[in-house]
Parts: structure tokens; sequence; C-alpha cells
């Protein structure tokens, strides 16, 4: 829409004008660099080892465990029927490939509870890991192709892990992140994978950013190698971008590599520091089930008036670094109008709803449900992202007793909201709504209740001296 020259300053996605000189941060957290973090930066959560049941201090995740360990996962949604396990999965991995797998890693989705269309514009965020995951089992393979397959797919595919070429296929997310591997030093074999899910796919809980995790943890454990969850998150970050080719931000993989149990992700996107903040509430998610037909073109031309809005801003603010670094007096003295305006309003106001939200949450323990209903007010008047079905949900949420706070969640133009309160009340909200809602739309919704939950974590490794040593 506007001819400007924008570029991808840095690994964080934030949109920054091309003359803007920001620090490149792929040198400081590239994989090679085990361990390193930027100036300033947070120090990154070790990536949980369930084969012995706790975390190893430092980078190295891994320490050296008794052949073939496995350990059941934890007790996940109980909404969910024959959820996958280390258990079962390694039990079709015996049926699909002969023999058991030497790694089982598993990854969540994630589910934003603040700070929408705030990550690409260098701002904050505030994600929660959501009690689905994706599986995967791999295990070292002397042929010369990688065998991948999934249960829920039924085209199992090939391909060297050596040399990924890009197919157009489910399995491009793995062999993107073996690209992103090679690339950064690491030498990985051949191998067969196998992968099992229960995150819900076209709902934007991040099934995509999961299962990327899930294969960087695996195949960084199948070859002993030392890295912790914030490598693991632009290792995957990078795969989707530059490799399948879908451009986001960081904010999916970051929530699926370093969330914690119970508590939410604070990360700020432009440096990447991240800090748990303890969150206890449960949410509801519902998926009302609406074709997001608008989503890709409607998602770029509101990036498109994000970088005129801080073009704009910067002719008079030159020092502005992105668009969530403004002010609203900043955005005044710019006399900025139309879209761009109204799209700048929503970027900085969200921004500053992360942060009270956070303050409140370390204060109460509570997150306050008129941010919450804010938000939501202001994608649909300012970024206007949202849709008639998601402007109902939050509008019969509002009018429900024991319902705290709701608003649509991801990019909008359909997909899911969320709404906050005690289990047993959103439970039986959830199915009271999904029967009315169904009625009105004709639409059958899908419903989740979950909480915070836990972060990328190894499920079963088989470990040697060299493994651990080299």
């Amino acid at each position: 829409m506007f001819d400007v020259p924008f570029r991808l300053a840095d690994e964080t996605g934030v949109v920054r004008p091309a003359s803007h000189d920001s620090t490149n941060l792929s040198t400081s957290l590239s994989l090679g660099a085990t361990g390193s973090s930027t100036a300033g930066g947070p120090t990154s959560r070790n990536v949980r080892d369930r084969t012995q049941g706790q975390e190893e201090p430092g980078p190295a995740y891994c320490p050296p465990v008794p052949r073939r360990l496995l350990y059941s996962m934890n007790t996940g949604n109980p909404q969910s029927k024959g959820a996958p396990t280390p258990e079962r999965l390694s039990a079709l991995f015996s049926d699909e490939f002969g023999g058991q797998p030497d790694v089982i890693a598993s990854a969540p989705g994630r589910v934003n509870i603040i700070g929408e269309h705030t990550d690409y514009n260098g701002g904050e965020v505030l994600p929660i890991a959501i009690n689905r995951r994706t599986y995967i089992a791999v295990r070292r393979s002397d042929l010369p192709q990688s065998r991948v397959a999934s249960i829920s797919e039924t085209q199992r595919g090939e391909f060297d892990a050596q040399a990924p070429v890009r197919s157009g296929s489910w399995w491009d997310y793995l062999a993107g992140v073996c690209a992103q591997l090679t690339a950064g030093g690491r030498g990985i074999p051949q191998f067969d994978a196998l992968v099992a899910s229960d995150v819900p796919t076209g709902a934007g809980l991040s099934s995509s950013a999961a299962l990327e995790v899930a294969t960087a943890l695996a195949l960084s454990g199948l070859t002993g190698a030392a890295v912790d969850a914030k490598e693991l998150a632009l290792v995957s970050w990078r795969a989707e971008n530059q490799f399948v080719g879908v451009g986001c931000g960081v904010m999916d993989q970051f929530a699926s590599a370093l969330c914690e149990p119970s508590a939410a992700l604070h990360l700020w996107c432009d440096t990447l520091q991240t800090e748990p903040v303890p969150m206890h509430e449960s949410v509801l998610i519902f998926d009302t089930a609406t074709t997001r037909s608008l989503l890709g073109s409607e998602f770029n031309t509101r990036r498109a008036e994000c970088e005129e809005a801080l073009r704009l801003i910067r002719q008079r603010f030159p020092e502005v670094p992105h668009l969530a670094g403004a002010t609203l007096e900043q955005i005044e003295a710019a006399r900025l109008s139309g879209k761009p305006r109204l799209r700048a309003l929503h970027v900085v106001e969200e921004n500053a709803r992360v942060a009270e939200v956070v303050a409140a949450l370390r204060h109460s323990g509570k997150v306050p449900g008129a941010k919450l209903y804010e938000s939501h007010e202001s994608l649909r008047t300012q970024y206007e992202c949202s849709t008639p079905e998601l402007d109902w949900f939050v509008d019969r949420m509002a009018r429900t007793s024991g319902i705290t706070g709701a608003r649509l969640t991801g990019a909008g133009w359909g997909g899911c909201a969320i709404a906050l309160g005690g289990s047993e009340v959103l439970r039986a909200v959830g199915d009271a709504t999904a029967l009315e809602y169904e009625a009105r739309f004709s639409l059958k919704p899908r419903t989740w209740l979950t909480s915070a939950g836990e972060g990328a974590r190894l499920d079963l490794a088989e470990w040697t001296a060299r493994n651990v040593n080299g």
C-alpha cells in the first residue's frame, strides 16, 4: 500500500524503517553461541528434562540417564480424550518404523492473554502455554533420507536432513528446523520421526510453533547439543519465516519454548527479554469456527499501515525505534490521521495495557478484566480486525456472572476469543455459550479450558558419554 523501504532489522520480526540503525541480534543469539544473550537480557529458561524430573543448571539441559528411560506426561486437559503420551507415541513409533525412538520431546500450543498486534511493532506480549502439546519421537537412521510421519497426516515424507529443500508439505516445519540447525553449525544426522499432537489446528493456537520447537529440542537432544530455550525459539522462528515462508513475530515460538507452569510469559519483542509472571486463573478458549479468509490480505494491510504510521512519526521524532515505542503525545504531534493514526493508537495503548496487566498480576494475582474488554474494543474499532461472531462472544461474556474479562485473541478476522474466570464457571459457561452460538450463527464452535502450562520439555532420552561430553 505504501511505497516505503522497510526491512526486518533483527531476529525479532519487528518492523523498522530501513534507515533505523538497530542492533542485529542474530550474532549474539545464534545457535552457535550457546548460553549467550543480549546485553541486559534475561537468563533463558532451562528446558525441562522429564527423564530426570528436574531442571539442570546452565544451557546443557540433558545429563546422562539410563538407556530407554521413559516417563509419563503430566495429566493434560480433562477435555482431551486419548491425548498423546510418550508411551503411546513410543508404541506407535515401533509400529511405524520398527524399534524404539532415541528421543521424545514435546512443546505446547499457546494463547495470548493480552498484547495483540504489538509483537511485530516492537511491543510487549503476555502469552501462556496451553495444556495441549505436540510430541515428536526421533531415532537416528543410516538411510540416505530422513523419514517423517504423523498420526494426523496420511502422507509420509522423506527429505535430506543435511540439505533440506522446501516441498510445500507438512514436513517442511521439520525440514526447516534441520536447515536452521545446520546453518548454525550443528551436524544433523538422518533420522526417523513420528509426530502426535492434540494442539488444535486452524484455531490460532500456534500448532506450527509447537511442532517446530518440539522438533528443535528433539534433534538437539539426538545430537547431544547444549542449547537453551531461547535458542530453541529462535531456531524455530527462523524455520517458519525463512524456510516455510510464513512471516510471523517471535511470540509463538518463544511462548512454546519458554513458558513455565502457572505463569504467563512477559516478552519484549524488540529485545527478546522475557520474565515469568505468576498466573493461576483459568482461561476459556472459544473458537468461533469462522473462515479466516481475510487474514492474509488484511494482516498485510495492517502491517503496511503501521509502517506508514512509524514513518510519519519518525519524520518528527527520528529517535522512535518502533511503533510501540511511540507515545500518544508523539502521535498527536506528528498529526497522524486516518488509518495510520488508528493503528498507531491501538499499538501504543495496547502496549501500555500489557504493562498494566503484568503489574496487576504481580500485585493481586488477577488479570484485570477491564483491560481485556478495552483491548477487544480497540481491536474492533481502531485495528478493525474483529468479526460479528467474536463481538457476540465478548458481549455475551460481559453479561455473564462469574466472567472477569474477555476479548478476541490472535490476529483476528475470525478464530478464537478468550474469557477468564473460575474454572467451574468457565466450564459451564463454555458449554451453554457454545449451544447459543451454534443456534445463532449456524456454526459449531470448539471450546477448551486451560491454565498456564509448561513449555518445551524432553520426555525421553537415550544418552551416552559421547553425547554428554562430546
